[in-house]
């Protein structure tokens, strides 16, 4: 692993602490949208995670069903994930 981890850790600490400044919301939470958010993100085919699990299909799930799974868990984790996230860490402090 090379300096550039640093580079993103600073970056992510001006954006946390850019962000919260104006908005009265706990670390904690911030920390978890943060997380959720990037776990959204590698359910996309597109993503290299993604790119890996239809790669790696399991050979007891017959291909035409797999390739129509994916999509359709990575559109409900897109639509649902940001609701429920909300819900769980914004919605409490109103």
């Amino acid at each position: 692993m090379g300096p550039e981890w640093v580079a993103t850790i600073a970056l992510v600490a001006l954006f946390v602490i850019g962000t919260l400044l104006p908005i009265n919301m706990g670390a904690l939470a911030y920390v978890a949208a943060l997380a959720i958010s990037s776990t959204i993100v590698d359910v996309s085919p597109f993503s290299t995670n993604g790119a890996l699990m239809l790669a790696n299909r399991p050979d007891t799930i017959a291909e035409p069903v797999y390739y129509k799974q994916i999509p359709t868990y990575s559109v409900i984790v897109v639509l649902v994930g940001p609701l429920l996230a909300w819900a769980a860490l914004v919605l409490p402090s109103w």
